[in-house]
């Protein structure tokens, strides 16, 4: 499989520590979709989109090539966790009402999914990609944050995540697009579990395995003082892309 794995070595921590996805984006891609009976989650990780897509489709089909992030993932009677990458051979041809892929889709080989895409999806079907970038706290949390992501841990991200910092508007994406739904994911949460949000980022994870030790020390000294002991409301806007095959 040639989809790229950096979250196996921490599937728990990020099943645990990654924000959930706002129920109103699922609630508008499936709005876009002539029918509801079968969703595909491509890159699906722990299964954050693929149980919430759940709520709106029959059948949900989440295909991730990472036995322990399947092994992290949350259960559900309408959602099937399949390990595999950017394809889903057990799927038949224009049998898909919405394809999504969330976080992942810098990882793929796109000629590939993108073909399997055309392939799969059903007419009046839609496919969508989103991520996130930096969370927005306090001007003075965020400037911290900021400095510990270009400085200490900058070189150990993987280059494509620079897709993520332009809302993928840097990938091909080749179907008619659509405007993608104004989102925003919201959280309280402590310091504490802001940090452990950032110890399942992959960079992090690499820097402690070369250095031999926690980068994170460092920044939960400076952020303490500006954070305080309360939970503080944490967001990041989705960015991403939405279309169809063919004309609108």
């Amino acid at each position: 499989m040639s989809f790229q794995d950096h979250f196996s070595s921490q599937a728990k921590t990020y099943a645990a520590a990654r924000p959930t996805y706002p129920k109103a984006l699922f609630r508008a891609l499936a709005d876009r979709c002539a029918r509801h009976a079968l969703a595909w989650d491509a890159g699906a990780g722990n299964g954050q989109a693929s149980v919430a897509l759940a709520d709106h489709f029959a059948r949900v089909v989440a295909t991730e090539p990472s036995e322990a992030q399947i092994a992290a993932a949350t259960p559900h009677p309408r959602v099937e966790y399949v390990r595999a990458a950017e394809t889903a051979p057990l799927l038949p041809d224009a049998s898909v009402d919405l394809v999504t892929v969330a976080q992942a889709v810098h990882w793929f080989d796109r000629s590939k999914f993108y073909a399997e895409v055309r392939r799969v999806l059903a007419p009046g079907g839609v496919v969508a990609l989103w991520a996130y970038g930096l969370a927005g706290i306090t001007p003075e949390i965020d400037a911290a944050v900021l400095r510990f992501y270009r400085g200490p841990i900058d070189r150990y991200w993987p280059p494509e995540r620079s897709h993520i910092e332009n809302g993928y508007r840097s990938i091909e994406f080749p179907f008619t697009e659509l405007e993608f739904p104004q989102a925003t994911m919201e959280l309280n949460w402590t310091l504490e579990q802001f940090l452990a949000y950032l110890r399942s980022w992959s960079a992090v994870e690499k820097f402690r395995k070369e250095r031999g030790f926690d980068p994170l020390v460092e920044l939960r000294a400076e952020l303490s003082p500006r954070w305080g002991d309360d939970a503080r409301r944490i967001s990041w806007p989705l960015l991403g892309r939405i279309g169809r095959i063919g004309t609108l």
